[in-house]
């Protein structure tokens, strides 16, 4: 199947080798479009020329900070997210042993795996759901009461990145946030 969350083939192809990529394509997406977000990690592989976690994790801060923010950016905060990244790695080296996908292979339910994910840099509750809805839609993870845990993303629809699989859902994507934004910003100013 493969992802087609980036616009970019070459992008989308490192999300779909590395399911630590993923998990820090997920992490990026904030403040930030999405699909510059999850083109991180292919950024970080052309520059650096790996995104294993355990190379991430030993690269020195300050080489690992110049990396990230490189033109194009991994992100427009790359000195924090390039410490975040290495953070992460060196949660998936620790405690998966480098192995991203062990964080949902391993969960018990799905109230474990969304714990996991929560527990991570830079995942709050809502990001930690929409990861869980991603990995259910778009990999087939569907831990018992998976459903549950993920609330409206598990509906059918275009809200998250979980749903965008084309060009097409990815502008649906768009335009639900927009939506939504605009529609919390009429209620603040009433």
């Amino acid at each position: 199947m493969g992802f087609h969350i980036t616009g970019d083939p070459a992008a989308d192809k490192v999300l779909d080798d590395s399911p630590f990529a993923l998990l820090a394509g997920m992490m990026l997406d904030q403040q930030y479009p999405m699909e510059h977000a999850f083109r991180g990690p292919a950024k970080v592989v052309d520059r650096f020329g790996s995104f294993d976690p355990a190379a991430i994790a030993a690269a020195d801060p300050e080489e690992f900070a110049a990396v990230a923010a490189t033109t194009p950016a991994i992100h427009r905060f790359p000195g924090s997210m390039a410490a975040r990244l290495q953070e992460l790695a060196r949660i998936v080296e620790e405690q998966y042993d480098g192995d991203a996908s062990r964080l949902w292979t391993e969960a018990a339910d799905a109230r474990d795996l969304l714990k996991r994910v929560m527990a991570l840099p830079g995942f709050g509750k809502q990001k930690a759901q929409i990861f869980v809805a991603l990995l259910a839609k778009q990999l087939g993870v569907r831990p018992e009461g998976w459903e549950q845990v993920v609330g409206d993303y598990a509906l059918d629809g275009y809200r998250s990145v979980a749903d965008v699989v084309d060009e097409a859902s990815l502008q649906k994507v768009r335009d639900f946030k927009k939506a939504k934004k605009a529609a919390a910003k009429a209620s603040a100013s009433s």
